[in-house]
């Protein structure tokens, strides 16, 4: 079960009282949460506002020294209301993920580059980041990327149709 509940700190794409809510833990370096970026954005369109979708923070610095940094950067993204454009662009940019992409897609957001660079020599944004984590550790998350439909965690495969019926299964009990 999902452990912390959807609150204020949270980026959220879709209604509050939408059917379905979608929280994928992911973190920005990892392949297969690259994968399933696109999968998402499918699902928002077949659900349209039946849909609440919930991006959090699961870095797995270990793996993936990049996946902090970029983290931090749409987090100082959406602390200028940019998140998911920060967010879109660096997973449509996952191939070539470092430090200077992240200051080129702020320039490109109409970020200040130097700002996001300053930002992420102090951590600034690493609490945020790590807040997200060690919810996705309460919640039971030890990989990237995890899916939870309404609270549940979803077990199974993320393609498109496995998570259409997993998503089936939860409108039919409402």
């Amino acid at each position: 079960m999902l452990k912390i509940p959807i609150g204020d700190d949270d980026h959220v794409q879709g209604p509050a009282d939408a059917a379905i809510t979608l929280v994928e833990y992911g973190d920005y370096q990892c392949p297969h949460c690259g994968h399933a970026y696109p999968i998402v954005q499918q699902l928002q369109k077949h659900y349209g506002h039946r849909l609440r979708f919930v991006f959090r923070n699961f870095p797995l610095r270990d793996v993936h020294p990049m996946a902090e940094p970029a983290a931090e950067a749409a987090e100082f993204a959406g602390a200028a209301g940019k998140f998911w454009e920060m967010h879109d662009a660096i997973f449509e940019n996952q191939s070539e993920l470092s430090v200077p992409l992240l200051l080129s897609l702020a320039d490109a957001l109409d970020l200040p580059s130097a700002d996001l660079e300053a930002a992420l020599n102090a951590e600034t944004f690493a609490t945020k980041v790590q807040a997200d984590f060690l919810g996705g550790v309460r919640s039971g998350v030890n990989g990237t990327p995890t899916f939870y439909i309404n609270d549940s965690r979803h077990n199974g495969p993320f393609e498109f149709e496995d998570l259409v019926a997993a998503i089936e299964v939860r409108l039919m009990k409402r």
